[in-house]
C-alpha cells in the first residue's frame, strides 16, 4: 500500500430525483435549475423563473415522464452509477477509494467528499462524468468540490478530469453498442444527439470570441475552442463516425433538450429528425454521446419521443444505441483514467 494513503476517487454524475414521485421530482428541479451556472441570470430573477413557474408547473408532467423511466432498481443513472462504483472499485483494487456522487440530490458531492476524507485518502481524483465539458455540468460540478474542500483543515490533493471525448475505450464503448445494431440493419443516417446550451453560454466561455457557433469554429478542434462545448461534441462525433468508416453525407450533429424562449445552439435535433424523414431517410441509429448512462433525456427523450417525431414524419425504423451504462469497456476506460491521473 502507498505509504501516504489510499487514492480517492470521486465519480459524479448530474443526479435524478430520489422518486419519481411529484414532491421529489419538484425538489430535485429546484437544486438543478437554481444553480447559476444551469440558470445564469441574476437570483432573485432565477429564484422567481424556478420556484414560482418551471418547478410548480413542470414537477408533474416530469414526475410522469420518470416514471416511464424508473425500473425496479430505481432510476438507471443511479442503478448503473452504483454499477460502475463497484466495477472500478473492484478493478482499481484496495489501494484506492472510489466513492458515486450526484451534483444534484442523493447521494450529495458532500457525502461523497467525506467518505473519502474518513477513509484518510491523501489524493482525490474528481472524474464528473460528462464526456464534454460545459461550464453548466463540469463547471459545477468542480465549484461544488472546491466549495466543500475548500473549508477543510487537511486538504489532500486534488485532480480534476474535465472531459474525456478524445478516451479511445470511450470511443470504443459507443462503437460496439452500435455494431450490433448495424451488423443487422443498413440504416439510411445517423444522427448525433447531445444535450443543448443556451448560446450565451457558449459565448461566454469563449475564448478570445472566437466561438461564432458555426460549422467553420468548430470544424476542427484545437486550443482556441478546446472549451467549447459545441466544438467538443462535432469532435466526438468526428471521431465515432471515423471508428465507424460512417460516409460524411449519411450523420448529422443536432441538439436537444431546449428550455426557454432564448436561442439555444444548433442545428435542434426535432428539426433535423423531421428533415431527415420528409428527405426519405427510412431507418435512423441515433446516439447520445454527451451521456454515459441511460436517462431521462436518451431513453425517453431520443429512444421514445424522437422515434414519434420521425415516425409521424414518415420514417420507419428508429434505433437508440444504449449509453455506455456498465460497459465493461467503459470500467476500463475510467480505470485508464485514474491511473495516468496519479
Amino acid at each position: 500500500m502507498n505509504k501516504k494513503g489510499k487514492i480517492g476517487v470521486l465519480l459524479v454524475n448530474l443526479g435524478t430525483p430520489d422518486s419519481p414521485s411529484v414532491p421529489d421530482v419538484r425538489k430535485y428541479l429546484r437544486e438543478f435549475l437554481m444553480d447559476k451556472r444551469v440558470i445564469d441570470i441574476p437570483f432573485i430573477n432565477r429564484w422567481m423563473l424556478v420556484n414560482l413557474i418551471i418547478a410548480p408547473l413542470r414537477a408533474p408532467k416530469s414526475a410522469k415522464v420518470y416514471q416511464q423511466l424508473w425500473e425496479d432498481r430505481g432510476s438507471p443513472l443511479m442503478y448503473y452509477g452504483e454499477d460502475v462504483r463497484k466495477a472500478v472499485q473492484d478493478s482499481l483494487g484496495e489501494e484506492y477509494v472510489v466513492s458515486l456522487a450526484m451534483r444534484y440530490q442523493n447521494p450529495s458531492i458532500q457525502k461523497g467528499l467525506n467518505d473519502l476524507r474518513e477513509r484518510l485518502v491523501s489524493q482525490i481524483i474528481v472524474i464528473p462524468l460528462f464526456p464534454q465539458y460545459a461550464s453548466a455540468t463540469t463547471g459545477s460540478v468542480m465549484e461544488k468540490v472546491m466549495e466543500i474542500i475548500h473549508n477543510w483543515e487537511n486538504i489532500p490533493s486534488l485532480k480534476f478530469i474535465s472531459n474525456f471525448l478524445e478516451e479511445e475505450k470511450f470511443i470504443e464503448t459507443f462503437c460496439r453498442n452500435a455494431r450490433k445494431y448495424m451488423e443487422k440493419i443498413k440504416f439510411d443516417h445517423f444522427l448525433f444527439s447531445y444535450h443543448g446550451l443556451p448560446e450565451r453560454q457558449v459565448k461566454k466561455a469563449s475564448c478570445g470570441n472566437y466561438c461564432q457557433l458555426n460549422e467553420k469554429c468548430c470544424s476542427v478542434y484545437h486550443q482556441k475552442n478546446q472549451f467549447c462545448y459545441r466544438a467538443q461534441c462535432f469532435q466526438t462525433t468526428r471521431l465515432l463516425v471515423e471508428a465507424l468508416n460512417i460516409p460524411e453525407e449519411k450523420y448529422t450533429v443536432a441538439f436537444q433538450s431546449r428550455l426557454g424562449k432564448d436561442p439555444w445552439i444548433q442545428p435542434y435535433a426535432e428539426d433535423v429528425i423531421k428533415t431527415l424523414a420528409q428527405n426519405g431517410k427510412k431507418k435512423v441509429l441515433a446516439f447520445s454521446p454527451a451521456f454515459v448512462a441511460d436517462c431521462l433525456e436518451t431513453t425517453v427523450e431520443v429512444g421514445n419521443e424522437f422515434k414519434e417525431i420521425f415516425e409521424e414524419a414518415g420514417g420507419e425504423h428508429w434505433q437508440l444505441v444504449e449509453s455506455l451504462n456498465n460497459h465493461p469497456l467503459w470500467i476500463e476506460c475510467l480505470k485508464d483514467m485514474v491511473l495516468k491521473n496519479e
